[in-house]
């Protein structure tokens, strides 16, 4: 279904490709394994959206759907629920960015099997689907998707030596404790506060601020720590071993660029907003679609949260 991608690391091609690394890198914070025998085995995947046309020189804003995957050890990446949801904008023009945050458990419209938590939608059609949902929940058609796996998550905070990002509230679970304030993450402390909900006042809401947190941070860490030696090619290495994608090395190149200029000041973590009730005997988000809608017209052409959110 996708291209594997090959020689990456090879020296010609390697300048011309450090800014793909940073991307990859950023998404890989969000990331929530699919083994393969007689391979590495997947850890990212990186899709181009048919009936897109990605981005480009003329592109304003470019929209990534980032998807945690919850698959366990034998199940697939692409075809398990999706742990953490971010739609991310960004203005090529302004360097600006914004995340919108989607707690898994929102119970929306999925195109073709009526009515789930989203989370379910990677299940029934893969990252396709998902974003088919997410489009019609925001109004927003996204032009990529990442998938990431738990463990993809672990080595790529690792490879860059951690990722320094804001925690909100103080809450101990997974076998982790956090208190407020900023705090370097190591790779498995990443795993547990972008999956930490027991505890905190809202929930799957505040998770998902706490997964965007990350995503914020890591562009942070990422671009400090570019220029130090190693760092590119132990990236490289991890990059082209784990991912699958059908994108050319042509748009890479161009949605890496896209993404390495956004100032992480310039970040706005925004989070869907809602309320935590009942379908049935399972618990779920009803989301408040009119304010949802609201903020995505609002950040549509500028990747600008002009009211708040």
């Amino acid at each position: 279904m996708l291209a594997r991608i090959q020689s990456w690391s090879s020296p010609a091609r390697l300048a011309r490709l450090r800014r793909l690394v940073s991307f990859t890198l950023l998404l890989g914070v969000l990331s929530m394994v699919m083994p393969d025998a007689g391979r590495a085995p997947t850890r990212y995947a990186l899709i181009k959206l048919e009936q897109v046309h990605g981005v480009d020189a003329s592109d304003d804003v470019v929209w990534i759907l980032a998807l945690g995957s919850d698959a366990r050890p034998g199940q697939p990446v692409l075809g398990s629920r999706s742990d953490a949801i971010q739609l991310v904008g960004i203005d090529a023009t302004s360097h600006r960015a914004v995340t919108i945050g989607i707690p898994r458990d929102s119970y929306v419209s999925i195109p073709g099997y009526g009515s789930d938590k989203i989370n379910a939608a990677m299940v029934h059609g893969g990252p396709e689907l998902t974003a088919q949902a997410v489009a019609q929940l925001t109004g927003i058609q996204p032009d990529y998707v990442f998938v990431t796996s738990f463990p993809g998550l672990i080595r790529m905070v690792t490879g860059i030596r951690g990722v320094r990002a804001k925690v909100t509230y103080e809450m101990t679970d997974l076998g982790e404790h956090f208190r407020p304030g900023m705090h370097t993450f190591t790779g498995v402390e990443a795993l547990a506060f972008a999956r930490i909900r027991y505890g905190l006042p809202r929930g799957d809401f505040d998770r998902s601020m706490d997964q965007g947190q990350l995503l914020k941070g890591g562009l942070a860490t990422i671009r400090d720590k570019m220029g130090r030696p190693g760092f590119i090619e132990r990236a490289l290495d991890v990059f082209g071993r784990y991912t699958e994608t059908n994108l050319g090395p042509v748009e890479l190149y161009r949605l890496a660029r896209t993404v390495t200029e956004v100032d992480p000041s310039l970040v706005r973590v925004c989070v869907a907003t809602g309320s935590i009730g009942y379908a049935g005997s399972t618990s779920v988000v009803f989301l408040d679609e009119t304010a949802l809608r609201g903020l995505t017209e609002d950040v549509r052409n500028d990747a600008r949260a002009n009211d708040g959110c």
